[in-house]
């Protein structure tokens, strides 16, 4: 051995609300289902996933910028409103 440690690395995403850098156990997956923000706690549903900050200071924000749509790849408006209960009972 060289005597280096071997530090696992921890991924990392970005809040699709607060823009803020984080580890992707701390966040929440999201995809887009239809219309609907549908969240992912086990990570394994298929498609593009956005991250967020189960809280719903991010969650306001997120929804007043429109992030959900553009990082989701999608056209149109998702509908937040189950997601929002989601993250109320997470908080």
């Amino acid at each position: 051995m060289s005597g280096r440690t071997h530090v696992r690395a921890c991924p990392e995403r970005t809040c699709v609300g607060c823009r803020e850098r984080a580890a992707k156990s701390d966040l929440l997956r999201i995809v887009a289902i239809g219309d609907q923000c549908v969240p992912d706690p086990r990570g394994t549903l298929p498609g593009r996933g956005a991250y967020l900050h189960p809280a719903v200071v991010c969650l306001d924000q997120a929804v007043r910028r429109r992030a959900f749509a553009r990082a989701l790849r999608t056209q149109g408006t998702l509908d937040t409103a189950g997601l929002g209960k989601v993250v109320e009972a997470t908080a």
